[in-house]
């Protein structure tokens, strides 16, 4: 739904528009054939202000895209390019426009026509407004008119990756054009998914859109005839155990074969999440993966760091961006000109911050000497100050107010006189998210308290602009979002890469970036803990951390006036990081794991008239119908002793209702005993087919001498298996013994 390249294309809220801006400057930096689609919104998201009282102000701004960097796009006569959508009782034009990214284009979809009704001239005015009538027909225009847009501008994808479900309709419109030419639904399903990546970003329900049947009945009562599909059929596209509405983020699963968190730990969440569509996996083996966010670096790595690197690296560190042995010798960079760059950034970030709390402060009719007062701490000529930073989405399970817990303990942290601290918010609440902006509107009020006054500021108006400055300008980044719901925070890669040491939750990509030298870390209380309980004990880490950790730390001044260990822990902060979570290396790994084998099997797909695809659909099918009767049983006597080298002998019959014998795995897992052991302690064997009983069963026989010691646990079960699936586990299906 959102891009984020840059301010002067406002058509982003946060962190998922600027993820996919950047994940198409490394596409572009790699010289990959990569187009971009989204929608141009004429207001785009809100202009936050905060009044007075520390409510959040919203204002829309009504765009000229003539001030925007983009262009329509044009036929060869000149004519602009529009394509049509249909929805209820009426037809929608959506003008194409594109932007251009160094190599990579942007194709953006546009209903403000004087063609349209006021009504559909509205799709796409505001990212993220409005309500589910205006969700569904957002994302109808966006995947079905995204879908014929790059038909109409002559883009034919091998790959096509979407990012949350608000692309999931494009998946349909391009199996529609399928049966159109002749195929089934189901062979076409097939075709479309096996191509298709999908990439969720959330762990927050709200983060997964869903639509009442009845809605999707009136604005899809015409398509699934087009499908060639029932009502019925339709509908469980979308269906989830939990909820009977259309569930967006199920469509986009059951329509790809590829799919992906984009943390370590949120991959894990996710495929617990989405369990119930792989019903008989356990999540710990089912397709939902993971590849972690990263970040572009040329965007939000400061020129200060980009000149020195050039001084004291050579010109070659931007073609070493992933190369984690290249960044140690940022331990070479004398430490007073390290840290000379660092304060001139954070010199720079006060300046900024001074001139924005100054309008921000007449703007709510505040007195010259009440501004005095709110930037008695911010020096930009003396950034001496120890800083600390959280800018983000105010969002509740963010925890932004985490800091506030114990005012007493907050009070002995930030006003020592001799080791005071500097607290920096910003951040935007979503115009109906009542408790978000209750958030902002709590440390307004704690910002006006007189022993915080001008030691704690909250700066209103959060974009690209001022993210850039914080994120390399704080001493600190702080993030304590409730485990496990942050799927990644690309923000503290930006302040890693910038010299800014992380303080956070071990959640998102702090579970994997954290290498305990690197910045702090607060270890989670467990998933279900009374929440309460829970923000005072994490609330208490943290303080402690900042106490006897963070503060002394940095106060030990040498000679010099700074700390060297401090110095040495941002030295090797940014080492860890920026060559490990760049967005070239992300970018690298969806290339890798994703594109070019989702490329190779879409390309077998559709070789000889889609007879791949028909085949595997119609193997599925019979799968499906005789699963439920599938047996297996044990032949051999299970053995209670060994001696190491000597050989196992197991024998299986399995009756399997018609399906073939090659159309099955049946495979040992072995490993040695533990309480509860995870998918990859055990080694995996395939048995052989042996031939079939007079009963009607296959015998299948596996003959092993493991090379394990000790106390053994080994099990036996099987799965249904294809050459041409992309995953081994895709069906879903499994039956142990």
């Amino acid at each position: 739904f959102e891009f984020g390249f840059h301010e002067s294309l406002p058509i982003y809220s946060g962190g998922l528009g600027i993820l996919a801006g950047d994940h198409c400057k490394a596409a572009s930096d790699m010289h990959l054939p990569f187009v971009g689609v989204g929608l141009l919104y004429r207001q785009g998201y809100f202009f936050q202000t905060i009044d007075g009282e520390g409510t959040q102000q919203v204002t829309y701004t009504h765009s000229d895209f003539d001030d925007f960097p983009v262009a329509p796009v044009l036929h060869e006569d000149g004519s602009e390019i529009h394509v049509q959508v249909e929805l209820p009782k009426r037809k929608v034009m959506v003008k194409v426009w594109q932007a251009n990214l160094g190599h990579v284009r942007l194709y953006l979809l546009d209903t403000d026509l004087h063609e349209n009704s006021p009504q559909d001239r509205n799709i796409t005015h505001q990212l993220y407004g409005g309500d589910k009538t205006m969700r569904i027909e957002q994302e109808i225009v966006f995947g079905i008119g995204g879908m014929r847009a790059l038909q109409e501008v002559g883009v034919k994808p091998t790959v096509w990756h979407i990012n949350e479900g608000h692309a999931a309709f494009m998946m349909l419109e391009r199996a529609r054009d399928l049966v159109r030419q002749g195929l089934d639904f189901a062979s076409a399903l097939e075709a479309v998914a096996v191509n298709t990546v999908f990439t969720t970003h959330t762990a927050v329900p709200a983060g997964h859109d869903d639509f009442s049947e009845n809605m999707m009945y009136l604005y899809f009562k015409e398509f699934y005839r087009d499908l060639k599909i029932t009502r019925e059929e339709f509908m469980a596209l979308g269906h989830t155990l939990k909820n009977p509405d259309f569930n967006m983020t199920a469509l986009a699963i059951r329509c790809t074969r590829s799919h992906n968190g984009v943390s370590k730990i949120h991959g894990g969440v996710s495929a617990n999440i989405c369990r119930g569509l792989w019903p008989q996996i356990e999540p710990e083996e089912n397709p939902l993966a993971y590849i972690t966010n990263g970040v572009h670096v040329p965007t939000f790595l400061a020129h200060e760091w980009s000149t020195m690197f050039d001084r004291h690296l050579g010109q070659e560190w931007r073609n070493k961006i992933c190369d984690t042995e290249y960044w140690s010798r940022i331990d070479k960079i004398p430490d007073h000109l390290f840290w000379s760059a660092r304060q001139t950034l954070k010199s720079s970030m006060l300046y900024g911050i001074r001139d924005r709390l100054a309008l921000q402060n007449f703007r709510n009719g505040g007195s010259e000497t009440h501004l005095d007062r709110m930037l008695k701490f911010t020096d930009p000529i003396n950034p001496n100050i120890l800083t600390l930073g959280f800018a983000r989405r105010f969002a509740t399970y963010k925890r932004a107010t985490l800091l506030f817990e114990n005012l007493d303990r907050l009070r002995e942290i930030i006003l020592n006189p001799e080791h005071p601290v500097l607290l920096i918010f910003a951040g935007k609440a979503h115009p109906v998210d009542i408790p978000g902006q209750d958030l902002i509107r709590r440390i307004s009020e704690f910002a006006r308290l007189p022993e915080f006054e001008g030691r704690l500021l909250l700066v209103e108006g959060y974009d690209m602009r001022l993210a850039r400055r914080l994120v390399a300008g704080v001493d600190v980044w702080l993030n304590n979002p409730v485990y496990p719901l942050e799927a990644s925070g690309t923000s503290g890669m930006k302040a890693g890469i910038n010299g800014a040491i992380n303080l956070s939750v071990l959640d998102g990509w702090w579970g994997e970036g954290y290498d305990g030298k690197n910045g702090w870390a607060i270890k989670p209380g467990p998933e279900g803990m009374d929440p309460a309980l829970r923000d005072k004990q994490e609330s208490q880490t943290l303080y402690e951390i900042l106490q006897d950790q963070v503060v002394p730390l940095y106060y030990s001044r040498g000679k010099l006036g700074f700390s060297p260990e401090w110095v040495k822990m941002v030295k090797h902060s940014m080492a860890s990081i920026l060559p490990r979570y760049n967005a070239t290396r992300m970018v690298g790994e969806y290339v890798k794991n994703f594109y070019l084998p989702a490329s190779k099997q879409g390309a077998l797909y559709v070789e000889n008239n889609f007879d791949n695809a028909r085949k595997v659909a119609a193997w599925k099918a019979k799968v499906r119908s005789a699963w439920s009767r599938i047996t297996l049983k044990r032949l051999d006597t299970p053995c209670k002793q060994i001696n190491f080298g000597d050989t196992l002998h197991f024998k299986v019959a399995a009756k399997l209702n018609g399906l073939k014998p090659e159309d099955v795995v049946i495979e040992l897992l072995i490993c040695p005993r533990v309480k509860h052991p995870k998918p990859c302690d055990f080694q995996h064997y395939s048995f052989q087919i042996a031939g079939a009983e007079t009963s009607g069963e296959h015998l299948f026989e596996l003959n092993l001498a493991p090379d394990l010691c000790g106390k053994l646990e080994c099990y036996i079960r099987t799965y249904p298996y294809h050459p041409l699936l992309t995953h081994p586990f895709e069906m879903g299906m499994m039956i142990w013994l």
